[in-house]
């Protein structure tokens, strides 16, 4: 593979000037057996010679056959990160290869292009350096995986880097391979990401320079030891078989895509695919409601059950778009991804939110600058963008946040609480005159209102503050039916008197 210039060649042989050229070679997985023999020949060829590290048991050989390298060993010892030293690496092979423009080798464990991010950085910059970069392969630590653990990548292979190990990338119907697990602390955190997606005691396996005789060390560990060995080091890679448990399949959001996508497939419940937008519309209310039951609880185990119901609601609805055409699931993900990150510009921006009222407002500013860039036009009224069918009581208070945004609104409470006791002075009246029961509904509207408007002004949601008002009230009335049991009586037994002296009780224990 050669990349950033090719020779300039005619019938009479080569002309021109040779640019610097900079020769990768990979030294394979271990032991001298895996060194390949144009490698070999590259090292011969040569006289230049650099090495990323000297621990690594093929460049003892180099050696041991008489030729002579430097190592970049001490960047490691200089440097307070492997980022940091592949840069330093990158940076300091391209100027000896401009120094003289004499050819230099650079060798590198395994493969160039499997795990090796100075070779990326050469391949970046030698082409604007001037500098022709050749790539000679070798033998891949992952040739040796292969064979030591014995195991086909046809079947589903991933290979992720012990560094940048997350939950989302893990998929365990695939055969994973974990490089780079340098030592006990990088165990630690590939442990822990581990742990997001798989039990604790769930094997996995640990093989240190795997195919090279007496330095080779393969143990199956349980997922919570794997920081406890002391197997670690440059040679070192973590492997988890591939796995159809259906509790490991089952923690998977792809897994729920496929499974709703079977419900509503013609060979799939009658019943699911059946339903339609409209059909199902009153049921992500119910899930909803159940959610937030579960949430005022303070319930996780209900928390946990209602969540999925919600999840499988918005499920449902994709999927049915999906078979329109329109959207699915991953467009819905897409757009909210890319939401969150344009109005999150103090978190994923450079703009800054020192407090929760910077960081709302910054939002309202982007949500308005994403309208803009939609081509969407400016609301008509201010109260615009309300849900229709919002309930009333979270309604009035939605209206009456953004009247207050264009100064709709009183300075301070008291005039709030004031329009209280007007209202309810005009309840009064049309009830003592009796007024019929629109008028009289009317009024308890207004005054409903007004108290929502207090509700604000003591930055209440007043939605919540009547749930637990409704909490307390059936607390407190199931006492009343708890002390009717006890006395053997029953509601047509007793009298208000004795149910509100049951009452008082209640209210002085809770």
């Amino acid at each position: 593979m050669v990349i950033g210039g090719l020779r300039a060649a005619s019938e009479g042989g080569l002309t021109g000037a040779m640019s610097p050229t900079i020769i990768v070679a990979g030294l394979g997985s271990g032991g001298e057996d895996h060194i390949t023999l144009g490698v070999w020949r590259r090292l011969q060829e040569t006289p230049r010679r650099y090495v990323r590290t000297a621990s690594h048991p093929a460049v003892r050989k180099l050696g041991e056959h008489g030729l002579a390298f430097e190592s970049f060993d001490h960047f490691y010892e200089q440097s307070d990160s492997f980022p940091d030293v592949y840069e330093r690496i990158a940076d300091e092979l391209i100027r000896l290869a401009q120094a003289d423009g004499q050819p230099i080798l650079y060798a590198v464990p395994g493969h160039p292009m499997v795990a090796e991010r100075t070779v990326r950085l050469l391949s970046e910059r030698c082409g604007g350096a001037g500098i022709r970069l050749e790539i000679v392969g070798g033998e891949s630590f992952l040739d040796q995986a292969f064979i030591r653990l014995g195991f086909d990548p046809i079947e589903g292979f991933q290979l992720l880097d012990a560094a940048d190990v997350k939950p989302s990338l893990l998929r365990p119907e695939l055969h994973t391979v974990i490089a780079q697990v340098y030592d006990k602390f990088t165990a630690s955190d590939v442990k822990l990401s581990l742990m997001e997606r798989y039990p604790d005691d769930h094997p996995v396996t640990v093989g240190h320079a795997l195919g090279v005789p007496g330095e080779e060390r393969i143990v199956t560990v349980p997922l919570h030891d794997l920081d406890r060995l002391e197997e670690y080091g440059n040679l070192t890679l973590v492997w988890l078989p591939k796995s159809g448990d259906p509790m490991l399949l089952n923690r998977s959001f792809d897994r729920l895509h496929e499974i709703v996508a079977i419900l509503r497939s013609p060979e799939g419940c009658p019943w699911d695919r059946e339903q339609t937008h409209r059909s199902i519309r009153k049921n992500f209310i119910e899930e909803t409601y159940e959610a937030i039951e579960a949430i005022d609880n303070d319930d996780p185990v209900g928390m946990q059950e209602e969540f999925g119901d919600v999840l499988l609601q918005v499920m449902m609805h994709s999927q049915m778009e999906a078979e329109n055409g329109t959207f699915d699931v991953y467009d819905v993900i897409q757009s909210l991804n890319e939401k969150l990150l344009f109005r999150h510009p103090h978190v994923f921006g450079e703009t800054g939110a020192a407090n929760a009222e910077e960081a709302l407002a910054s939002w309202e500013r982007m949500k308005a600058e994403e309208r803009k860039r939609k081509g969407l036009s400016e609301r008509s009224s201010v109260l615009d963008g309300i849900p229709r069918d919002l309930p009333a009581l979270m309604k009035a208070y939605a209206l009456q946040k953004k009247a207050a945004k264009v100064g709709f609104d009183w300075a301070e409470i008291g005039p709030a609480l004031d329009k209280v006791g007007e209202e309810l002075g005009e309840l009064r009246e049309a009830v003592a005159a009796g007024k019929d029961k629109e008028e009289q509904a009317l009024e308890l509207g207004d005054l409903l209102f007004a108290t929502v408007n207090v509700a604000r002004f003591i930055g209440a949601d007043p939605e919540e503050a009547l749930a637990r008002t409704n909490a307390k009230f059936s607390r407190r009335f199931a006492y009343i039916e708890e002390q009717l049991k006890i006395s053997g009586k029953t509601f047509g037994e007793t009298n208000l008197e004795e149910m509100d002296r049951w009452w008082e009780e209640a209210k002085r224990k809770n």
